[in-house]
């Protein structure tokens, strides 16, 4: 890489996603707060501004012929699911990717990764909602629905828009090591740094959200820190109820108990843990678990599996990737 700054190429087009932009950006930027050197430069096809999906203009640094990246990351939109990509994103893709030394995707950018033939023979995801569509259009790739990116050699591709906060910190650890984007995350309140096998769909997400304004505020405040004091008497008192009532309410809305959601999502932040690499009883202390026996025992539940069987699971599938790759 030399000497210089590592730049960090974005190509933006009309209709790009803004989160898209910004929260990868935004997570470079801070390594920078913290002692990287990146150098981040907006792109577009033809070098001009364009509009994002919301008609906020941005500002474009450069046209794609006239970028040297060593990364380039390009971001989604609604459009390409929808229609083809058009020929001037395609060549841009191209001309980038042949400069840079790797290559990403934010959500439905994998499409102009794919319409450029990127993804011939690669490994990819996207959002869940249109992995079938990259399937059907990218015959020659393996699209993985389920992650929330996948690296193949120096192509990497993210699933929906807080995805690519998740693969640019991914970026950032394989720059600077663990110990600066552990930071780079506590920085920017990131929940936590999700692994790339983790499943898109987390305990929040896989069923209906609560209808009524009482339950979503204590499901919100229990996934915003799931290590807290979240005890039934605790939570009812933040709604001025009973607790009694509040479990009626989560059985109605849920079809679960306060207490079983508080340990799902629980579980979920400690499978992300070890997937970190962190031992199982510092997991178990920062999940927010009593003990590592609850946490054993939540774990035997879900999975059939100890918490250290499932690190050395996910540690041997990792090293296995490596190798492949």
């Amino acid at each position: 890489m030399g000497s210089g700054p590592h730049r960090v190429a974005i190509l933006v087009y009309e209709g790009a996603k803004l989160l898209d932009v910004v929260g990868p950006a935004e997570v470079f930027g801070e390594a920078n707060r913290l002692g990287a050197d990146y150098e981040i430069v907006l792109v577009s096809p033809g070098g001009a501004d364009v509009t994002s999906s919301i008609g906020i203009r941005i500002a474009v640094d450069a046209a794609a012929t006239e970028a040297a990246p060593h990364t380039f990351l390009v971001a989604g939109a609604d459009t390409y699911p929808r229609t083809p990509v058009p020929r001037d994103l395609t060549e841009a893709a191209r001309t980038l990717a042949g400069r840079a030394g790797r290559v990403a995707s934010v959500c439905t950018g994998a499409f102009i990764l794919g319409a450029a033939g990127l993804l011939d023979g690669k490994r990819a995801t996207t959002h869940w909602k249109v992995a079938h569509e990259l399937a059907a259009r990218c015959r020659a790739s393996r699209v993985e629905p389920d992650a929330i990116y996948v690296r193949d050699g120096t192509i990497y591709t993210s699933a929906g828009v807080s995805a690519g906060i998740d693969l640019a910190l991914a970026l950032v650890e394989e720059d600077h090591g663990p110990d600066l984007t552990r930071d780079v995350a506590r920085a920017l309140v990131v929940y936590a740094q999700r692994s790339g096998d983790q499943s898109q769909l987390s305990a929040p997400l896989k069923g209906s959200p609560p209808r009524s304004p009482a339950v979503r505020r204590i499901t919100d405040l229990i996934t915003a820190n799931p290590a807290g004091k979240h005890s039934l008497t605790e939570l009812a008192g933040h709604l001025n109820v009973s607790p009694r009532h509040l479990t009626r309410l989560f059985r109605d809305e849920l079809s679960t108990t306060p207490a079983r959601y508080v340990e799902m999502i629980r579980f979920d932040m400690a499978r992300a843990l070890l997937d970190q690499g962190h031992t199982a009883t510092q997991t178990a202390s920062l999940a927010g678990f009593p003990n590592y026996e609850s946490m054993r025992r939540v774990f035997a539940r879900n999975l059939s599996l100890s918490p250290a069987a499932y690190q050395r699971r996910f540690s041997t599938a990792r090293r296995a990737n490596a190798e492949e790759q």
